[in-house]
C-alpha cells in the first residue's frame, strides 16, 4: 500500500467519533463517520439531510455573515438570524444621533423599511470537493513544490484552474477557494456564492443585544439577547446583484424551522457554521509563544487604549456611536487574551502538551520513524528563534498598525511630488483629487481626531518602553531630537500641523501643493517609518518560520497515526464545519455549580440603571412584570434567555444555529465560557461550553418588544 493511501486511511480512521463533543467536522465526511454516537446522543435525522450535493440540505440554510460570522435562514424569503455583535458594525454605520439604532433598536414593518447595509455580504457554500489526490499528483510530478502547496497564491491559481474546468451549473455567480487541512495532509476545494444586497430588518437595542457588555463577555451566567435580523436580496432571477430598489427578497429553498418545545439536560444539540481558527496541534513551546509573545503584549497595549476610549465614549453620545464597534472589537480579544492565558494555566494545558509529546516520542521510537522522533525538537527550535521577532511584530501590529488610526497617504503624496517636479499639470490635478478622497477616508464618521490624539499620546511612549531602542521606527529619532523626548509635543504637532491634520491645513496645501511641504510633513515621515518597520518585521517573521509548514505536516500526520481511531478533526480555518454535543450544565470549580439555562428574571436581578452595561429597557420590565411572554415561556411560566451546550466552537461560529436532533433551530451560538478560553489550543470536555441565546427569547423580543409579529409569522414554528 502506498504511503499516501496509508495516510488518508489513518486520517479517515481518526475521524471516527468516540466522544461526542470535541471536533469541528468536515461535512463531506459525515457519511463516512460512525453516526452511532450521534444517534445515541439524540440525532434523529440523517447525514444526508445535513450535507447533500444533489439535494437541498441543512448546509443550504447556513451562510457566512460578513467576513467573520455565521448566519442562518429562517424563512423562504431570505430572512436571516445572526448575532447582534456580528451585525453591530453595520448597525453602528446606520446609526446617527437622530436615529440611534444602537441605543433604541430598529424594527421594520415592511420590505420598504428595511435598511440597506453597505459593505456586507452573505455567502453560501455550494459544493465541497476533496482534491487531495490532485494536489499530491502535482507535487509528485514536480508541477507544485511541497512548500508551495501551503501558499495561498499557488492554491488560488489551482482553484481557478479546477473551477474553470468544472461544468457545475450556475458557476458564473460562484468563486472557488482551495485550502490545506490537517496541516497540508488533506486539501478541499469549496465553491461559494456571494450576495451583497443585504438589508437590516430588526435589531434589539444595546441594552438587550449587548446586555452585560464587557463585564459579562465570555462569562456565565449570561442574559444577553445577542441577535439581529437581516434579509438577503437578489435580482428577479434570484442571482446576486448590487443594491437596487428593483431587487427582491431572495427565494430560498432551504431554511430552518424553529422549535418552541424547549430542551432538557443531555438533549442533543448540533451546530453548523464557520469557525475561524484553532491551534489544537501546537507543541508546548508554541503554546508558550502564544502566551508570552502575543497575548501578553496585546493585553498591555489594548488595556491603555480601552481606558481612553471608554472615558471618551462616556463623555459624548456622538463619540459613543462612532467608537461603539471599535471599542467592542478591541475589547473582545483583549479579554480573550487575558482569559486564554489564565485558562492555559488553570486547565494545565502545558502539562497536557508535555504528556502528549512524551507519548509521541515513545510512539516514534516504537515505529522506528526518524522524522517523527525529531519533529517536535525541530518545531521548538524554530519557535525559540522566532520568539523575539513575533513579540516585536505583535507590538508593532497593536500600536502602529491598529492602535493609532491617523495616517497620511504617503504613496499618493510621492506621486504628487513627482508630478510637481515634472510640472505635469494633469498629474497634479489627478493626485490632488485622490488626496481629497483620502482626506475624507481618514476623517470618516467612525474616527475622532481628538480621541485618536489621546490614544497616540499613551501608545507611543508605551511602545518605546516595550521594545528595545534599536528596534524602534525611525520617527523616534525625531521625537528624541527635534522634540527633546516630549511625546505630547510631537503628537500635537502631528495632529495640529501636518497636511491631513485638519481641513484648514489640507485646503491650504491643496490650493498650492509644494515639494517643500510634502518633504517637511512629519506625519508622512511617521507613516513611511511605520511601513518600513512593518515590511522589515514581516520579512523577518517569514524568514524565521521557514520550514515550519512541512514540520507541522509531519507532526500532525504522526499524531493522527498515534491517536487513531480516536477522533482528530482538522483545525478550523473559516470553512463550514459541523459539531455535535449536548445541552449541559457545568461545575467551574469546587463548590460552584452552573445550571444549563438562564431566564429573564436574571436580567432584572442584574439591572443597574447607573451602569450602561446593565440598563434594562422600560418596555422589557413592563413585559416581565405582566408576565406577558406569550407562547415563548417555559412550562414553569418563566421566560428563558440563554443556555449552554458542549458544542465545540470558536470565533467565526458567532451567529451559528444551534439545532436539535430533529434539525430544528433552538438558539444562536454567541460566546464561549471563561473557564475554557484555552479551548482553541486544547479542548476540555469537562469545562468547554458554548453559550447560546434561546430562540424563544429571540422571538419574544421580536414579537412582544419589537412589534414584529409579521416576521415571526414569516417563519415556520414548531410548537
Amino acid at each position: 500500500m502506498k504511503k499516501t493511501t496509508i495516510l488518508l486511511s489513518v486520517l479517515l480512521l481518526s475521524l471516527l467519533p468516540v466522544r461526542g463533543d470535541e471536533g469541528m467536522w468536515l461535512l463531506p465526511l459525515l457519511e463516512k463517520m460512525n453516526s452511532g454516537k450521534m444517534t445515541e446522543l439524540g440525532f434523529e435525522i440523517t447525514p444526508k439531510q445535513i450535507y447533500d450535493l444533489n439535494n437541498t440540505s441543512l448546509k443550504d440554510a447556513i451562510v457566512i455573515f460578513g467576513g467573520g460570522c455565521t448566519g442562518e435562514l429562517v424563512s423562504n424569503q431570505g430572512l436571516l438570524f445572526t448575532n447582534h455583535h456580528c451585525g453591530f458594525k453595520f448597525i453602528q454605520q446606520l446609526s446617527t444621533v437622530e436615529h440611534d439604532y444602537l441605543h433604541n433598536g430598529f424594527w421594520s414593518n415592511s420590505y420598504e423599511e428595511e435598511l440597506p447595509c453597505e459593505g456586507i455580504a452573505f455567502t453560501f457554500v455550494k459544493e465541497i470537493k476533496d482534491v487531495t489526490d490532485e494536489i499530491n499528483a502535482r507535487v509528485a510530478d514536480g508541477r507544485l513544490t511541497e512548500e508551495a502547496a501551503f501558499q495561498r497564491n499557488a492554491l488560488a491559481e489551482i482553484a481557478k484552474e479546477l473551477f474553470e474546468a468544472d461544468n457545475i451549473e450556475g458557476k458564473e455567480h460562484m468563486y472557488p477557494q482551495l485550502l490545506p487541512y490537517f496541516e497540508g495532509n488533506k486539501y478541499y476545494l469549496v465553491y461559494y456564492k456571494k450576495y451583497t444586497d443585504v438589508r437590516l430588518v430588526a435589531t434589539p437595542p444595546n441594552s438587550i443585544g449587548k446586555f452585560g457588555g464587557e463585564t459579562d463577555n465570555w462569562m456565565w451566567p449570561r442574559h444577553t439577547g445577542d441577535f439581529s435580523v437581516f434579509r438577503i436580496y437578489g435580482d428577479k432571477d434570484g442571482n446576486p446583484a448590487a443594491y437596487s430598489k428593483e431587487n427582491v427578497p431572495l427565494s430560498t429553498p432551504k431554511f430552518l424551522s424553529i422549535s418552541l418545545a424547549g430542551f432538557e439536560p443531555n438533549d442533543y444539540a448540533m451546530i453548523m457554521g464557520f469557525p475561524g481558527s484553532t491551534s489544537r496541534y501546537l507543541t508546548g513551546d508554541e503554546v508558550k509563544q502564544r502566551m508570552f509573545h502575543e497575548n501578553e503584549p496585546r493585553i498591555a497595549m489594548r488595556d491603555v487604549t480601552l481606558n481612553i476610549i471608554r472615558e471618551e465614549m462616556a463623555k459624548s453620545e456622538d463619540i459613543a456611536i462612532r467608537y461603539a464597534n471599535k471599542q467592542a472589537r478591541i475589547s473582545n480579544y483583549w479579554k480573550n487574551s487575558i482569559g486564554m492565558n489564565k485558562a492555559i494555566v488553570d486547565n494545565k494545558v502545558l502539562e497536557t502538551k508535555a504528556e502528549q509529546e512524551a507519548r509521541f516520542a515513545k510512539f516514534a521510537q516504537e515505529k522506528n520513524n526518524a522524522d517523527y522522533a525529531k519533529v517536535v525538537g525541530q518545531i521548538d527550535a524554530i519557535i525559540e528563534k522566532s520568539n523575539p521577532i513575533l513579540y516585536q511584530f505583535t507590538c508593532y501590529s497593536e500600536i502602529l498598525r491598529q492602535g493609532i488610526e491617523y495616517n497620511t497617504p504617503n504613496v499618493v503624496l510621492d506621486s504628487l511630488k513627482n508630478a510637481i517636479q515634472k510640472k505635469d499639470k494633469a498629474g497634479i490635478s489627478k493626485f490632488t483629487e485622490q488626496l481629497k478622497k483620502q482626506y475624507d477616508r481618514i476623517h470618516n464618521k467612525n474616527y475622532d481626531h481628538e480621541v485618536d490624539r489621546k490614544v497616540a499620546k499613551v501608545l507611543l511612549p508605551l511602545y518605546a518602553e516595550m521594545v528595545e531602542a534599536e528596534n524602534l521606527p525611525a520617527f523616534y529619532a525625531t521625537i528624541n531630537g527635534q522634540f527633546k523626548g516630549d511625546y505630547n509635543a510631537y503628537v500635537d504637532h502631528l495632529y495640529d500641523k501636518t497636511i491631513f491634520a485638519n481641513e484648514a491645513n489640507f485646503n491650504k496645501f491643496i490650493n498650492k501643493p509644494s515639494v517643500k511641504a510634502i518633504d517637511a510633513d512629519l506625519m508622512k515621515q511617521f507613516v513611511e517609518a511605520k511601513f518600513e518597520l512593518g515590511d522589515k518585521l514581516m520579512k523577518a517573521r517569514a524568514e524565521s518560520m521557514v520550514g515550519m509548514d512541512l514540520l507541522h505536516k509531519t507532526y500532525v500526520r504522526g499524531l493522527c497515526e498515534m491517536y487513531a481511531p480516536d477522533p482528530k478533526a482538522p483545525d478550523a480555518n473559516f470553512t463550514m464545519r459541523f459539531t455535535y454535543g449536548n445541552v449541559k450544565p457545568y461545575d467551574p470549580k469546587d463548590g460552584v455549580h452552573y445550571k444549563f439555562y438562564t431566564t429573564l428574571k436574571g436580567v432584572m436581578e442584574k439591572e443597574d440603571p447607573n451602569n450602561p452595561e446593565f440598563v434594562v429597557p422600560a418596555k422589557l420590565k413592563e413585559l416581565y412584570e405582566a408576565k406577558d411572554f406569550g407562547r415563548y415561556a417555559m412550562a414553569n411560566g418563566e421566560m428563558p434567555a440563554c443556555f449552554l451546550t458542549t458544542n465545540d466552537i470558536t470565533g467565526g461560529n458567532s451567529g451559528s444555529p444551534v439545532i436539535n436532533g430533529k434539525g430544528e433551530l433552538i438558539g444562536c451560538a454567541f460566546d464561549g465560557n471563561w473557564e475554557s478560553l484555552s479551548g482553541d489550543i486544547n479542548f476540555d470536555n469537562d469545562k468547554q461550553r458554548c453559550i447560546v441565546v434561546d430562540i424563544r427569547y429571540v422571538l419574544f423580543i421580536l414579537e412582544k418588544l419589537g412589534g414584529c409579529k409579521h416576521l415571526v409569522d414569516e417563519m415556520t414554528i414548531v410548537e
